[in-house]
Formats: C-alpha cells, sequence, structure tokens
C-alpha cells in the first residue's frame, strides 16, 4: 500500500501532465492569448536573479511584453537593435517595456550580439512567462539536433534541462491589464518592426 506522502507526489504527476501535454512540438500549433483577453500572472527574473512579479490588476502604464528566444539567436539580436529606434519614443508616451528571454540571468546581457543594449530585460529560462501567454513550445528531436550543430546549448543557456522555446511574439497590456494587441508569429526569422510596433502603441501612449 502507498504511504500518503506517495500518493499526493502521484497526484501531483497527473495535475502537471496535462500541462505539459498541451505544450505542442511545433511551434505553427502554438495559440497564444488574444486581444480582450485579460493579461495573465507571471513572473521573470532580472539579471541580478530579482523576481519581478506582473498581475492584471497591477500595470501602472500601459505595457509592451516582447518575447525573444535568446542572446544566441541571431533574429532576435537584429529586433533588439530595430527597437532602439522606437524604444526611447514609448518610454516617453507613458509604456513600460520588458524584454522575455529564455537565457538564464546570467546571461542576459553578456550573451547579445547587438551592442549597447539597455532594455529591461528579463529571464524566463523556465518559460513560465512563455506558458502563462500560450506561446511556448518544445522542441523536437531533429530540431534540437540542429540547435546544436549551430553551437546552441538550451540546456545551457538555459540552465534548465528543458528543450522549449517561445514562438518571438509582442503584447501589449493596458492598464486595466487586459491585451490589446499581439503580435506571434511561428516563422522566427520574422519579427514586428519597431514602425509597426510604434503604429499598435500609439492609441494607447498616456503622455503625448
Amino acid at each position: 500500500m502507498r504511504s500518503y506522502a506517495q500518493l499526493i507526489g502521484l497526484l501531483a504527476v497527473l495535475l502537471t501532465e496535462p500541462a505539459l501535454a498541451s505544450i505542442p512540438d511545433d511551434p505553427a500549433q502554438v495559440h497564444p492569448l488574444s486581444v480582450g483577453n485579460p493579461a495573465p500572472v507571471f513572473s521573470a527574473r532580472t539579471a541580478d536573479g530579482v523576481l519581478r512579479k506582473f498581475s492584471p490588476d497591477g500595470y501602472s502604464k500601459p505595457t509592451i511584453v516582447l518575447f525573444y528566444r535568446g542572446g544566441w539567436c541571431p533574429y532576435c539580436n537584429m529586433q533588439l537593435s530595430d527597437m532602439r529606434l522606437v524604444e526611447p519614443k514609448l518610454r516617453a508616451s507613458g509604456f513600460e517595456i520588458v524584454f522575455l528571454s529564455t537565457d538564464r540571468p546570467q546571461l542576459l546581457y553578456s550573451s547579445l550580439k547587438a551592442t549597447d543594449i539597455h532594455y529591461t530585460l528579463l529571464s524566463d529560462s523556465h518559460l513560465k512567462a512563455a506558458k502563462a501567454f500560450h506561446i511556448a513550445y518544445h522542441l523536437d528531436g531533429a530540431t534540437l539536433a540542429k540547435q546544436r550543430e549551430y553551437g546552441v546549448d538550451l540546456e545551457r543557456t538555459t540552465g534548465t534541462k528543458r528543450h522549449e522555446l517561445p514562438v518571438p511574439s509582442v503584447f501589449i497590456i493596458d492598464t486595466s491589464g487586459t491585451i490589446r494587441f499581439v503580435y506571434s508569429n511561428p516563422d522566427y526569422t520574422v519579427r514586428l518592426g519597431a514602425d509597426a510596433l510604434w503604429a499598435a502603441a500609439a492609441p494607447l501612449a498616456t503622455v503625448k
């Protein structure tokens, strides 16, 4: 007969398995949260390891949440460089902007190829935030092998044994905690540009 502790442990596994199974192996099967949905509760760590928590009732400013894959990704570096064209204007217009990476906190800035980056970078190395926004997926064996051929070691960069990534995505959340804009493309080579982000964000500006 199983002990009480064993039964509790088994129940915990059974409760977590559906959540893991819901993460697809194909980024094309990802279904992000939609415009009009409340933003989920999520948290991520700063480069110093400090946990920052976000909740729908805690947005004092309209907030842009940008998920990227990591500093090892050349397309992510190009996107971060492009965002320098609009980031100061967004902040001056009353927005908070956070960039979420799968890199562990210690690698958030040092891993970037883009230079002179001073954004608010946060670590979502366990992809809890990506899962909360429904944009996480598992890498299948073939994709993982290809990543390794390119010199990408996700276990080293994330500090976990998980082989998961987010579909690169942008969410704009208003001060009521409601998602007002979503861009998510399973083709990681295609990103939302600075001009398009400004066009989407401008109607929510709190400082004119």
